[in-house]
């Protein structure tokens, strides 16, 4: 009997203490801990975020108290009327099921999983692989998309620049603003004379160039840019867009990346479920995140030399929905502030977005435009 209640013990203690752990990082991730390192995302409210660790917390805190009370009892209960050699031999039934349940998940998400979710091209504008930044948008070619309910049509010039007609090339030899970013700056749900660009192209009578491609993090930017400037004779401006509710971005490695000696790094690709595993809980270590914040200042400094050595003005953007969290204005602080970049900071209205989606409305989009010029005016 002693040899059997032994065995009963240990499983009953290793079970009990699995919860105990479950119920102690329940109390242990507090709000701070949480936002500290899971960051905020722009295109995903703060509130949904907010609700949705409460209930993680919830459960992981319930389901190691029930694991407590219920399952390590019942674990004693199994252990007592089952010889130790059954209980290696379920464990090895388990742990088998769930290795083949791993490889079968493994093989089916190799023909479905993008690691990158921005190469994505089924949708307008269309995106083509690229071994230096990812994707780029594809050259030469107009597309329409519905959003918000609106027909929104995308123009691509032959140097996949976006441009108001197909007839419309940005001629590369006359003063010209450039615009480097990410899907808020290409005019995501936006028409061409609604997008930021051409806003300020209009109001500072001036041509824009608007090179910016969805789903791309600072250091993608920059590399387009350090491609493409040559091709200007007389750049005037050279904005970019940076918002800390984007920095995550900056933080992936499943596309080609730099680092913060401004070194390129070829995509690192996970096992698929690893991968997926990541997305689904984006934590990031607190070292992580500072790796980021010197890559990112690293990146938002070279973008602003590129412009020097062309005589042209820097500006990065940041627009802000609603009030600043405080890791946002942590990230602004480490980023821009004490890095003395030159950014015009945009207050906007959270009901300025479109319509079932939260990138800029025109509204927004007009108020940005409206910035940038008169920033770009002053000088």
């Amino acid at each position: 009997m002693a040899m059997r209640r032994i065995p009963s013990r240990a499983l009953q203690t290793i079970v009990m203490g699995t919860g105990g752990v479950l119920a102690a990082a329940a109390l242990a991730d507090n709000q701070s801990w949480l936002d500290r390192h899971f960051l905020p995302l722009f295109f995903y409210a703060r509130e949904k975020i907010l609700f949705q660790e409460s209930l993680i917390r919830l459960f992981i805190g319930l389901a190691g108290l029930g694991i407590i009370f219920l399952g390590g009892p019942a674990a004693g209960r199994l252990a007592r009327r089952m010889p130790a050699r059954g209980i290696v031999a379920v464990s090895v039934r388990i742990i088998l099921a769930m290795g083949l349940a791993l490889a079968a998940a493994e093989f089916f998400l190799a023909r479905k999983f993008v690691y990158a979710a921005a190469e994505a091209v089924n949708e307008e504008p269309h995106r083509r692989p690229d071994p230096l930044l990812g994707w780029t948008f594809v050259a030469g070619r107009k597309g329409q998309a519905t959003v918000g309910g609106r027909n929104i049509v995308y123009t691509l010039d032959a140097l996949g620049y976006r441009v108001g007609e197909a007839d419309a090339a940005v001629n590369t030899d006359i003063p010209t603003i450039l615009f480097t970013g990410e899907s808020i700056m290409a005019g995501y749900g936006l028409n061409w004379d609604e997008s930021i660009p051409a806003q300020v192209g209009t109001q500072l009578n001036m041509q824009s160039a608007n090179m910016a491609v969805f789903g791309y993090a600072t250091d993608q930017s920059y590399l387009r840019l350090k491609a493409e400037l040559p091709r200007f004779r007389h750049p005037v401006a050279v904005v970019s867009l940076f918002t800390p509710a984007l920095f995550v971005r900056n933080l992936g490695d499943d596309r080609p990346y730099l680092d913060s000696n401004l070194d390129w790094h070829r995509a690192v690709h996970r096992w698929r479920l690893s991968a997926m595993f990541r997305f689904l809980i984006p934590y990031h270590s607190d070292a992580e995140i500072e790796r980021g914040i010197q890559a990112t200042r690293a990146m938002l400094a070279a973008t602003a030399a590129l412009a020097r050595e062309r005589h042209a003005i820097a500006l990065v953007v940041d627009p802000q929905f609603g009030p600043e969290g405080p890791v946002e204005r942590m990230l602004r602080q480490r980023i821009l502030d004490e890095s003395a970049i030159s950014y015009v900071r945009v207050d906007l209205d959270p009901s300025w977005r479109l319509q079932g989606d939260l990138h800029p409305s025109p509204r927004a989009a007009e108020v940005i435009a409206a910035a940038i010029a008169q920033r770009l005016g002053s000088h």
